[in-house]
């Protein structure tokens, strides 16, 4: 299976960490670390080489390359990211598949515009030089999706006493 695998290949790094973080934490990073890596990858490639950095037209519509590129890459990244998440970190969520998915495109939805306005809050307020602003934004992002994934999207029924 898939799954144990991915898994197991994570948890084999996973000792030197142990003190420092739990299991579910270190899974999540290596996930997440390893789904962006994808996103930003696919980004690059679709942008310079499926693009060619031309403005795609579908004829009643056009976008800007760096928009198409999000989008294809959005659209291997988020189903990436969302088996990642349900099958190798947050593993004992009680709530069903569909709702999973639902609230994990809520989130991710809410991600985007977050970046968005954290940055330009950053940069434009702030006065923050736009590297550091993306390097918060990121910080403030991840935190907030780890806390949600953990308590919301993939959250555990509640044990009693």
């Amino acid at each position: 299976m898939p799954k144990n695998a991915i898994r197991n290949f994570i948890d084999f790094f996973y000792p030197p960490f142990q003190k420092l973080m739990p299991i579910q934490t270190f899974r999540y990073a290596a996930c997440g670390g390893a789904n962006t890596v994808l996103d930003i990858g696919l980004f690059a490639i679709n942008y310079n080489f499926v693009l060619h950095k031309q403005v795609l037209n579908l004829g009643f519509l056009a976008f800007e390359p760096y928009t198409a590129a999000f989008i294809m890459s959005f659209c291997v990244s988020f189903p990436v990211g969302f088996f990642l998440m349900r099958y190798i970190v947050f593993t004992q969520s009680t709530l069903h598949g569909r709702v999973q998915l639902f609230r994990y495109f809520l989130l991710v939805t809410t991600c985007i515009f977050l970046n968005y306005v954290f940055i330009k809050l950053f940069v434009e307020k702030f006065h923050f030089y736009p590297t550091i602003a993306k390097m918060a934004t990121t910080v403030i992002v991840i935190a907030f999706s780890y806390l949600t994934q953990k308590h919301f999207t993939f959250k555990t029924a509640a044990t009693k006493p």
